[in-house]
């Protein structure tokens, strides 16, 4: 069965299919079930076709790393750091950055 919230956003894609808040919001959904395979197709379809939605890079990149697929949450951080700069959103390329250190093994701590 699903959520009220999925099927309102369902609804919402129907009426706005190319909406990046709206594919964002379902991938988020998605994840949070632990529906993997269904917020891969809808992080990717932003990525694909809204790469300027920066917030897409940081979550697409710790879904691979929860699925195990680290190296791919590596290039995701990567892409998504080069889109933030890019849009000079310092905040979020800030945040991109320290998911790519700690997913690379590059965390720096004081012993």
């Amino acid at each position: 069965m699903q959520s009220t919230r999925l099927t309102k956003l369902l609804n919402f894609l129907e009426s706005e299919p190319n909406d990046p808040f709206v594919l964002y919001a379902l991938a988020t959904e998605y994840n949070s079930a632990n529906d993997f395979e269904k917020a891969f197709e809808y992080y990717l379809k932003l990525v694909a076709e809204h790469p300027d939605y920066v917030g897409t890079y940081y979550h697409l990149g710790k879904l691979y790393e929860k699925t195990g697929k680290t190296e791919e949450g590596i290039k995701i951080y990567q892409k998504g750091m080069l889109a933030a700069k890019n849009k000079r959103d310092m905040h979020a390329f800030s945040e991109l950055q320290g998911a790519y250190n700690s997913a690379a093994g590059l965390d720096y701590e004081d012993d």
